[in-house]
């Protein structure tokens, strides 16, 4: 088996919701049960990802089957249970939260906790990207912030309504650029990466954990009566939405093809994922208003071998 690592960056804000709420909030989006950090479970992406294979035009018997192998058959026609996919995605976990700031727009946001899981989950991946950087010691009641920081001023960051004293770290300033490199979809123009360089900020756990449950966005739906022009009974609620500019990550693990007789290797399977990179997808609800678009990029395997030769071979 060899793993791998998707990364998510949100475009629009995204819904990814567990149906009704106890709460303030009629429809909130799904969050990990200890942490209360947001994430998106794991078939929601798996099947996402198929879905985007399984979307292309005429596609050729050989790029049929190599869906049907890399996610396993359709139990439409009966043979779900044939053999299992040879790809194995992980729930969708948090990275950056972007957090409004008093100065530099908006804050990149994310915690020791989250870099620490982050970095362990970084170890297990073949992936040519090796986190090279290490996580600074906890500083109590600061947030740690670039050398090149935008959103501080005076020694102090705002963000919401909160001030944060804060200490400048060259540590930082290279988790930043390996954020950058690493994990940023291609964008047009450097802006976006420059921007983590320049708004990346490192809180304390338990602020960021509050900032996650609390600074989502959360928007009011209506349906109005046609007849009426006003709001159709019961047709007045709340959702939550991960904000734009939100950046996710998702383990991928592959192993060889679990068909009888496919040649598929492991790297291929996740070769073939690869073909998404700098694409855009759609997860979650709300997609006809224009919501959960979220651009995608693949760390890069070592040695990685195109799936487009064994699909020759099998043709010829």
């Amino acid at each position: 088996m060899i793993t791998s690592t998707l990364y998510l960056y949100t475009e629009t804000p995204l819904h990814a919701g567990v149906g009704s709420g106890l709460s303030s909030i009629d429809l909130p989006i799904q969050r990990e049960r200890t942490t209360q950090y947001p994430m998106i479970q794991s078939t929601g992406i798996k099947g996402k990802l198929r879905a985007a294979f399984e979307g292309k035009e005429k596609p050729t018997p050989e790029e049929k089957e190599l869906v049907d192998i890399v996610f396993g058959p359709s139990s439409i026609n009966g043979a779900g249970s044939e053999h299992a996919g040879a790809l194995i995605t992980g729930d969708a976990r948090i990275l950056l939260f972007p957090v409004r700031s008093l100065n530099g727009v908006f804050a990149y946001t994310t915690s020791y906790d989250i870099l620490h899981r982050f970095k362990r989950d970084l170890e297990r991946e073949q992936t040519e990207a090796k986190a090279n950087w290490t996580i600074p010691d906890v500083v109590k009641d600061k947030a740690l912030v670039t050398t090149t920081s935008d959103v501080h001023s005076n020694g102090a960051v705002v963000l919401e309504e909160f001030s944060f004293d804060t200490q400048s770290d060259e540590q930082v300033d290279i988790i930043a650029d390996w954020i950058a490199e690493h994990t940023l979809p291609d964008f047009a123009s450097d802006y976006w990466s420059n921007k983590v360089k320049t708004s990346l900020v490192i809180l304390p756990n338990d602020v960021f954990r509050d900032f996650a449950l609390y600074a989502t966005e959360v928007i009011t739906r209506v349906r109005i009566d046609q007849d009426k022009k006003t709001v159709k009974q019961g047709a007045l609620w709340t959702e939550e939405h991960l904000p734009t500019d939100t950046l996710l990550y998702v383990p991928l693990y592959a192993t060889k093809a679990r068909k009888k007789a496919s040649q598929v290797t492991e790297q291929q399977v996740l070769a073939h994922i690869e073909l998404l990179n700098n694409t855009h997808l759609q997860l979650g609800g709300d997609e006809t208003v224009g919501r959960g678009l979220v651009r995608v990029r693949l760390g890069h395997l070592q040695g990685a071998v195109s799936t487009k030769g064994n699909n020759d071979a099998k043709s010829k």
